[in-house]
């Protein structure tokens, strides 16, 4: 069946205030997700846990995300995006003040699963609402800035929660990151809105080509699709400096192996997301000029190894040095973000949120996969030692964890010679 599209052009500007105001919820989840790096020797001493159960702590929730990321997928391919939304921020933003208050180990897993729910929801709505408000020429540098906005909130979750959780203490500061969720609910409820409003006729061939399809048809039709998986498996990879230097391991690898002081590693930390933001809509605009997808992910994943080999090798690499190294590690793997648009390409318009779904369980697989098994590497040598109820790491421990990063990368570039190129172009 040939799909015909309407005009996305028309509503150019209301079409960035919805997919913007959508965003914030990614921006929001992003602080939740990188915070744990800017208080994890506070949650340890709290929680009296090692670093394989803060591992453990910070994953719960990815299992959430990867179990309910599915669901997301086919609910937001059927219903109402905003509704979704509404309902996803609020969850989170519950899970978050239940975080906030813990009064253990137990209560604080739960609160973070929930947050692990809602975020399953919130980059997918994203990509619904721009498959319906921009053309497929524009999508990948709208993921990027989508992926912009969530970068913001990891930058926020580094220097800035640091010193707030340093004045006020970790649970003052979440709960004030939690009210935040709030604000961004009322946003999304006055400003974000399913589709253009002179879309009805497209959205009512949707539900019709949904309808007659079946939910498990529509399961079956991505699930099947193995470049959605090869597409997933490359941004899970790519993405993983992101959830092992951003969200949890950064600041505490450069206090112990680099003898930073724990706001000079949040700075480092700081703009390793600014590396991000820059990278995200770069990498975006230029595959869209370049009219290519797979040819910059190659590009991204070379230069992501030589510029890892760089921090890992280098000794008595200077403050400025490591925060350089830093943004380079952030722009360069930011090539993830062209998974986003290829996946949506290679898949009908209507089975987008469920194709793209694919693509974002890998990512949270990788992330309650290689947050805890870094940690556990970590813990199998005998070097570390135990000060004041807080287990303190050795550059030794570091160094056999980090290599879990260039072996990544060098498997996401062999993967990019098995994903199809769309030439910018949907090929469904």
């Amino acid at each position: 069946m040939i799909y015909i599209k309407h005009e996305k052009t028309v509503h150019h500007r209301l079409a960035w205030m919805v997919v913007l105001t959508a965003s914030l919820f990614f921006f929001y989840e992003f602080i939740q997700l990188n915070l744990f790096n800017a208080i994890d020797v506070s949650l340890m001493r709290d929680f009296n846990i090692n670093a394989a159960q803060l591992g453990q702590l910070a994953s719960m929730y990815f299992y959430a995300n990867a179990l309910f990321l599915f669901p997301a997928g086919n609910l937001l391919d059927r219903f109402s995006t905003k509704k979704i939304l509404l309902v996803a921020v609020l969850l989170c933003t519950v899970g978050t003040y239940i975080f906030a208050m813990a009064p253990h180990y137990f209560v604080a897993a739960v609160g973070r699963f929930l947050v692990g729910i809602g975020a399953a929801f919130c980059f997918l709505s994203c990509i619904r609402l721009a498959s319906r408000w921009f053309p497929p020429e524009r999508m990948a540098f709208v993921t990027g800035v989508v992926v912009v906005m969530a970068m913001l909130g990891g930058l926020v979750a580094q220097t800035p929660f640091a010193l707030l959780a340093q004045a006020l203490g970790w649970r003052h500061a979440v709960m004030i990151n939690a009210t935040l969720g709030i604000f961004i609910f009322i946003a999304i409820l006055l400003i974000v809105q399913d589709r253009p409003p002179d879309a009805q006729e497209e959205a009512k061939k949707d539900q019709q080509q949904l309808k007659s399809l079946g939910l498990w048809r529509c399961i079956k039709l991505a699930a099947l699709n193995p470049q959605n998986w090869l597409g997933g498996i490359y941004t899970s990879l790519m993405n993983l400096p992101v959830f092992l230097l951003g969200a949890l391991w950064g600041i505490h690898y450069l206090q112990e192996v680099h003898h930073l002081s724990h706001i000079q590693a949040s700075y480092a930390t700081t703009i390793f997301f600014i590396g991000v933001i820059a990278g995200s809509p770069t990498f975006g605009w230029f595959s869209d000029h370049l009219g290519r997808r797979v040819l910059p992910m190659v590009i991204g994943a070379v230069l992501s190894l030589i510029v890892i080999f760089f921090l890992m090798c280098m000794p008595n690499l200077s403050l400025g040095a490591i925060i350089f190294l830093f943004f380079l590690i952030g722009f360069v793997t930011s090539s993830q973000v062209l998974t986003y648009p290829t996946v949506a390409e290679l898949n009908p318009i209507y089975l987008t949120s469920t194709a793209v779904s694919i693509d974002s369980i890998c990512i949270m697989m990788s992330g309650f996969i290689f947050q805890p098994f870094f940690g556990w590497v970590m813990d199998q040598a005998s070097h570390h030692t135990v000060v004041n109820g807080v287990i303190h790491y050795t550059i030794k421990d570091f160094d056999r964890a980090m290599w879990i990063m260039p072996i990544a990368f060098m498997i996401a570039l062999i993967v990019t010679f098995f994903i199809r190129e769309t030439y910018c172009k949907s090929q469904a």
